[in-house]
């Protein structure tokens, strides 16, 4: 026994069999509960997936929603700017400027003693004084120590004593030779008397002459009892204090002294700028200057004076050295300062304020205002930089007018007031 439904569409009658149990086994009274849990089970899938169905078409219809109304700020604000109509925007602007500007290298240097002298003693004694303090600037000739002269002096004594003797000697020698001289003529003496005599009286003048040489020593030796500096700079560390016992020679330094004045900056640049530098100092002298970070004073001007004769091959960097008076001490040796070097000059170069210079996906950009005060973006090439201000190369012509403020708020094509310009 089965049931049968009949639906009506159109002018037609069909039939439709929506269900056939087993009427019959109810009959019976059997009854087939594992089909009617399957055809539930069907129906729980269908209306599952018709919920998935419709949460997928509210999802993509509110990502269009948000992606369209929001995924161009730029079409917002033109929309906006549409709609606002008279709204304009305030900028500040420069005009695009034409000025000769250096070519600048910059660089990081060290700064290094003129000459290094390791002050030694060269003669043994006891050190008596010192005739400096620690880290005073000394000229060349000023006490340094003073090592006791008493032994040198006593030896001066004892040399020029040893010289009044031999000369002495060599009167009585110089007689007795003139005599043996005289018989030797007359036969009156034997020939080896005579040679005798000669050897005693050229003995007689050598011991002068090494007496004279003794005292020689002597005065020189009490000359270096005074150690004085060699050279005009600065002394560091005293390495051997008053009271100590040194000797000639020694291998610890009594003080070491640094001549800063003048003094050399010691720094690298890439290979590739070295043809320029050659260029540069064959024509006239290259300068630089360095300034001390931290330092707000104005930046030190110095000449290059040294140029390695190599490339360093692990960093494809050449040395320089450049010298500076230094006669105020500012430069101390081993500090860090920064180093400009004028490479070259590009005369009427087109230059504004680096602020207006904007950085995008294709480049750089600047936006600049036409005669109808509206804005156009522009695509521009950028050369060296100075300071605020930076060297287009292309790009943009003399007497143009740049948006350096209020470039927030710009897009192509938007209306502005001009605030300021410069």
């Amino acid at each position: 026994m089965s049931a049968v439904c009949y639906w009506r569409s159109g002018d037609r009658d069909r039939e439709r069999r929506v269900a056939d149990f087993a009427l019959a086994p109810l009959a019976t009274g059997s009854v087939d509960f594992a089909r009617i849990r399957g055809i539930r089970n069907e129906g729980m899938k269908l209306r599952r997936t018709l919920v998935l169905g419709v949460a997928a078409l509210l999802v993509i219809a509110g990502a269009y929603y948000y992606f369209g109304a929001y995924r161009s700020p730029r079409s917002a604000t033109q929309a906006q700017a549409a709609t606002a109509g008279a709204a304009l925007a305030p900028v500040v602007v420069a005009a695009v400027a034409q000025a000769s500007v250096p070519v600048e290298l910059s660089t990081i240097g060290n700064v290094q003693q003129y000459t290094t002298v390791s002050v030694k003693s060269l003669v043994d004694g006891q050190i008596f004084k010192a005739g400096f303090q620690e880290g005073q600037y000394v000229h060349r000739g000023d006490l340094l120590f003073q090592i006791d002269p008493r032994p040198f002096q006593a030896a001066l004594q004892q040399a020029q004593a040893n010289l009044e003797r031999d000369k002495a000697q060599v009167v009585r020698a110089d007689l007795d030779l003139k005599r043996y001289t005289e018989l030797s003529k007359k036969e009156w003496s034997s020939q080896q008397q005579f040679e005798q005599a000669r050897a005693t009286a050229d003995g007689a003048h050598a011991s002068v002459l090494a007496d004279q040489a003794a005292i020689d020593q002597a005065k020189l030796n009490i000359e270096y009892s005074q150690i004085r500096s060699p050279i005009d700079g600065r002394t560091g560390n005293m390495l051997i204090n008053v009271g100590n016992v040194v000797k000639a020679n020694d291998t610890v330094a009594l003080v070491m002294i640094n001549q800063t004045r003048p003094i050399y900056v010691s720094f690298s640049i890439p290979q590739q700028n070295l043809p320029d530098v050659r260029q540069r100092m064959a024509a006239e002298t290259l300068q630089v200057e360095v300034t001390i970070p931290g330092d707000p004073r104005p930046a030190e001007r110095g000449d290059i004076t040294f140029i390695n004769n190599q490339v360093d091959l692990t960093t494809g960097t050449i040395q320089l050295k450049a010298t500076f008076p230094n006669a105020d001490d500012r430069l101390v040796p081993g500090q860090f300062v920064n180093v400009v070097m004028i490479l070259n000059t590009m005369p009427n170069a087109l230059v504004v304020p680096s602020q207006a210079v904007q950085s995008g996906q294709k480049g750089a950009y600047v936006y600049v205002v036409k005669p109808d005060k509206t804005v156009e973006e522009r695509a521009v090439e950028v050369g060296p930089q100075q300071h605020s201000t930076s060297v287009i190369t292309k790009g943009l012509s003399a007497g143009e007018l740049v948006v350096t403020d209020g470039i927030l708020r710009l897009f192509p094509g938007a209306k502005v007031e001009v605030r300021s310009a410069g």
